[in-house]
């Protein structure tokens, strides 16, 4: 069964106390939160100190996605708030295999994130190193942007590969991903499959992560 991790990113900022809360109670376990540095990508959202008071705030699971450049620089202190998944970009570091070394080592899930123009094949010398491959469908970036179709061939690699190495990583997939995407990603090998928009911006967000985790809990992967 494939997982939905709710992105804070599209929540309120004023009210994420109570983004939590929804989430918590549509029955998520986990929620997903986007670091940029406005180098890496244009934006800036939060960074340390916002993600130690999420932590305080809910047990949920927090999954980290690290859109800076040379995150070796700072992923120590992103694991220090109590991160229990930690992703950073293969096209932001010529230190990779330290840095996923170094989350592995604090026992935090790693994970590898691909951009829309970065092929799965780049993972190959990888495999066995991360956790999870995070799949970016959609360009990063504060503003809602289009999900891209051929997401759905990176994610059929990604599940060959993993057939293939007979590896143990998830596959994660992130950005513009609505309702009719879901079944597809999941039929296609995806585990987590990571909406903000689509449940933050409806006129129910508890309601409509509740009938997003019951679509998935009903998808089957092809095999």
């Amino acid at each position: 069964m494939a997982l939905i991790a709710p992105s804070l990113l599209a929540a309120d900022f004023a009210r994420l106390g109570e983004a939590l809360s929804t989430i918590k109670d549509a029955g998520a376990g986990m929620v997903h939160v986007e670091v940029m540095d406005g180098h890496f990508v244009e934006d800036i959202s939060v960074g340390q100190p916002v993600v130690s008071s999420l932590r305080k705030a809910t047990d949920l699971v927090l999954d980290l996605h690290l859109l800076i450049e040379r995150p070796e620089r700072y992923v120590a202190e992103f694991l220090a708030t109590g991160a229990d998944r930690v992703a950073v970009h293969i096209e932001a570091t010529t230190r990779l295999h330290e840095v996923l070394e170094v989350i592995r080592a604090r026992r935090v899930k790693a994970g590898v994130a691909l951009n829309p123009s970065t092929p799965v094949e780049s993972l190959v010398d990888l495999v066995g190193e991360f956790d999870y491959v995070s799949i970016l469908s959609s360009d990063p970036g504060l503003s809602e942007r289009a999900f891209i179709p051929r997401s759905l061939d990176k994610v059929r690699a990604a599940a060959a590969m993993r057939d293939q190495r007979r590896a143990d990583f998830l596959i994660q997939v992130e950005g513009g991903i609505r309702l009719e995407h879901m079944e597809a990603l999941v039929q296609a090998g995806a585990d987590i499959l990571v909406a903000g928009s689509a449940i933050f911006n409806s006129e129910d967000p508890k309601a409509r992560l509740g009938e997003m985790l019951r679509l998935v809990s009903g998808s089957r992967r092809n095999v």
